[in-house]
């Protein structure tokens, strides 16, 4: 669930949305994780999304550069056009850099 981050400092995408369609969302939500692994500077995800269809995604990344080649990647760019047209009701994407983090061990 949680992303394995390096040492800041580092970029984070935040995709907030609610959905509002379903239909080929989840093997298209599959495939852009799985592209988006394959990117240079692509350094994790973190996902959740309540019954409400109000969900947040994270995307870490190494530099501004890979986050604007992964915002052209062709195969990323149609999946963004199906989602304003069929999946999103209301998104809103914010970009920002990691100055710092913090974390407890997971319990064992």
């Amino acid at each position: 669930m949680f992303a394995s981050t390096p040492k800041p400092p580092y970029y984070a995408v935040i995709f907030t949305s609610h959905r509002a369609g379903d239909i080929g969302y989840a093997e298209t939500s599959a495939r852009m994780n799985e592209l988006a692994s394959e990117q240079p500077g692509f350094l994790g995800i973190e996902s959740a999304r309540g019954g409400d269809g109000d969900g947040i995604t994270v995307s870490y990344w190494r530099d501004l550069e890979s986050i604007h080649a992964w915002k052209a990647n062709a195969e990323h760019r149609i999946a963004q056009e199906r989602g304003k047209r069929e999946w999103y009701s209301h998104y809103v994407t914010r970009v920002c850099k990691v100055e710092y983090d913090y974390a407890i061990p997971p319990s064992s």
